[in-house]
């Protein structure tokens, strides 16, 4: 079963999401049967390449304020640290991340789905632990190592235009799908679940997608079909 996951780097709610896949995944019975595939997603798309902002201003700036912010910063805070995480986002540097979702694309066609989850998750605690910046070049070749990414895919991205066109056909494409906010979780690219739902939830959609596979070879128009709770339906 293939699983796209549309999602941003800079989300809090992605993270969270995806830790609570992995933890749904850790209890479902054909674990091994599931692919993992990040497609990419940019909540600021605007932001200037190469700048950053706290992400306090930023949100203060988007949310109306600083109250506002920190509400919403202590928030998420918690529901992150239920599934496990330790979110410092007062370090967290709000960057364009176009360069980290074309190096996540080198990630899975250099090194499959080993090497792409765990450059997502080396990204994910970049900037929600240790608030560097995932829009610096510097740190993403860090990175982007450390994950086990060639040196020649790391400067194709960095100094080339390597993925930069698959990239923006993937953003076009989460388009077509009507996403429009992100985690979206997109099962056999049929049957879509938007949102950080919790373990229990992602394990009943993955069985109900497991039958549904099993009861129809259907041909798929590419979108169409929604999941919620523990049903999928057209």
């Amino acid at each position: 079963m293939r699983v796209e996951i549309w999602s941003d780097v800079i989300c809090p709610w992605c993270y969270i999401g995806k830790r609570r896949f992995e933890q749904a995944l850790e209890g479902y019975e054909h674990r091994d049967e599931i692919e993992i595939v990040f497609r990419p997603y940019q909540l600021d798309p605007t932001a200037s390449p190469g700048s950053s902002m706290p992400v306090r201003d930023a949100y203060a700036k988007k949310f109306g304020g600083f109250e506002k912010a920190d509400e919403i910063m202590q928030h998420v805070t918690r529901v992150a640290a239920d599934s496990g995480l330790e979110f410092h986002l007062e370090r967290a540097q709000r960057a364009n991340t176009l360069l980290s979702h074309r190096l996540l694309w080198a990630a899975e066609h250099e090194g499959g789905e080993t090497v792409q989850v765990d450059l997502k998750e080396r990204l994910l605690q970049a900037y929600f632990v240790d608030g560097d910046n995932v829009g610096d070049p510097d740190t993403l070749a860090r990175i982007a190592g450390e994950a086990g990414l060639s040196k020649a895919a790391i400067v194709g991205v960095l100094e080339g235009e390597l993925g930069l066109a698959e990239v923006h056909a993937d953003l076009e494409q989460a388009t077509d799908l009507g996403i429009t906010a992100v985690p979206t979780f997109v099962f056999e690219g049929r049957w879509t679940v938007p949102g950080a739902q919790d373990a229990d939830t992602f394990i009943n959609v993955l069985r109900r997608v497991e039958q549904l596979l099993v009861e129809s070879t259907a041909p798929t128009d590419g979108g169409g079909e929604t999941c919620s709770d523990d049903a999928c339906g057209t």
